[in-house]
């Protein structure tokens, strides 16, 4: 497959000083950023992203749960457009480029375009969307999905800070409470660039990464009860101890994950003891378990495992459980033919590739539910994400962005 605009690259100097003045804002003092939903850091990164592409003669449009879209038009004003982006917004201690860089890199198609003076068939959509992160607002991903009908606008609305401050009162003293409906709308294409999150594509020594899709992931509680008694005078063999179950419990979530590799992860990120005291046996223990593979059929699997170890494990101890389900992402496939430009666009430029899965969640996961969508990663220095040591090379980025702009003009043209 031939390039899309086999003479044209980004300018990669350009790319990184946008992402150095958007890092600029919410900077911390361990090098990342501190830039959560709808501060007042958010409204001045939004600020000056809506002054940027203005500047690049873009529309901008905010829809009603503050989801921020530039428009370039194209030539066919009532073709389905073509959707690019990621977020703003950061964790409370996070990098520089996890979210951001998808925004920049789309800005930086958008001049590179018009640099040269090239304008596509379908109009071109950047979208920041809202409180990805999900660290001050829960849940995750909240602006695109409400978009894709996830979740209600009242619902976004009503959600709540650690301070006790809704969201809807929030978007609107920012001044980002829109009035486009935030509702699923026609699109060509969507793409979006980001970090990888993780070791892979470093330890392998590739720089794109090809995304077929996002894996699905379970959270449960495990909730195991026993019985209070002392420490001292209560006998090991008469006490009622969840504790005895919860250990090979938590050796059965390993176990079912490694049955399930490469892609299947357990993980237990969360253990509360009640009453909590280091001279009684706990009466009730709640174990967070976190489960996660690409395919639907192999989750299925591993959590109707894991309910199996659950019951067989706490019954001969003699210990009450119940596995509480607190959320679910499925697995989500991206389109295939984007997936194969994105990894033919990589090929054609140079860079080497490969294809894989994203073990984290994006925005990605709920425009795939309106729009044939597609990733493109770019390695992350030691995997670290959500961490202020975040890192990324010029190059590795610039790659990045080469590969989404001719992959943003083939779908644009399409």
């Amino acid at each position: 497959m031939a390039l899309a605009l086999p003479d044209v690259r980004i300018r990669g100097e350009r790319l990184w000083d946008s992402l150095m003045a958007m890092a600029a804002i919410g900077a911390t003092a361990k090098g990342g950023c501190n830039r959560q939903a709808l501060t007042d850091e958010d409204q001045a990164a939004r600020d000056l992203f809506a002054r940027w592409v203005s500047e690049e003669g873009c529309d901008v449009m905010v829809d009603e749960i503050g989801n921020l879209f530039a428009v370039r038009a194209g030539r066919d004003s009532q073709a389905a457009p073509v959707l690019v982006g990621s977020h703003l917004d950061t964790q409370a201690t996070g990098g520089r480029f996890d979210g951001v860089y998808g925004v920049m890199a789309g800005l930086e198609v958008i001049r590179t375009l018009n640099e040269r003076r090239i304008r596509t068939r379908r109009p071109i959509h950047l979208v920041s969307w809202t409180n990805e992160e999900g660290c001050r607002f829960v849940p995750a991903m909240l602006g695109s999905g409400v978009m894709a009908g996830v979740y209600d606008l009242d619902f976004a609305y009503s959600r709540v800070d650690k301070a006790g401050l809704r969201l809807g009162d929030e978007l609107q003293r920012v001044g980002y409470r829109g009035t486009v409906p935030a509702r699923r709308r026609p699109f060509r294409a969507a793409f979006e660039a980001h970090i990888e999150q993780g070791p892979i594509l470093e330890a392998s020594s590739v720089t794109i990464g090809v995304v077929t899709g996002i894996q699905g992931a379970y959270w449960f509680d495990v909730i195991l009860e026993g019985v209070a008694s002392h420490a001292g005078p209560t006998p090991m063999e008469m006490r009622r101890d969840p504790w005895r179950a919860a250990c090979p419990i938590i050796q059965q979530a390993f176990a079912i994950a490694g049955a399930n590799a490469p892609w299947g992860r357990a993980t237990i990120g969360d253990v509360k003891a009640y009453p909590g005291s280091r001279n009684t046996v706990p009466e009730r223990l709640i174990v967070s378990v976190d489960l996660r593979h690409p395919d639907p059929g192999t989750l299925a699997s591993m959590t109707a495992a894991l309910r199996k170890a659950v019951e067989a494990i706490s019954t001969s101890h003699a210990i009450g459980a119940r596995l509480e389900q607190i959320w679910h992402m499925p697995p989500t496939a991206f389109d295939p033919d984007l997936v194969a430009l994105i990894e033919n666009s990589s090929r054609e430029l140079g860079y080497s590739g490969q294809r894989m899965v994203s073990g984290a969640g994006h925005d990605s996961l709920h425009v795939a539910q309106f729009a044939p969508t597609a990733m493109i990663f770019v390695p992350c220095g030691g995997g670290l994400s959500h961490n202020e040591a975040e890192t990324a090379s010029r190059e590795d980025l610039a790659a990045g962005a080469n590969v989404l702009l001719q992959a943003v003009v083939a779908a644009a043209n399409d």
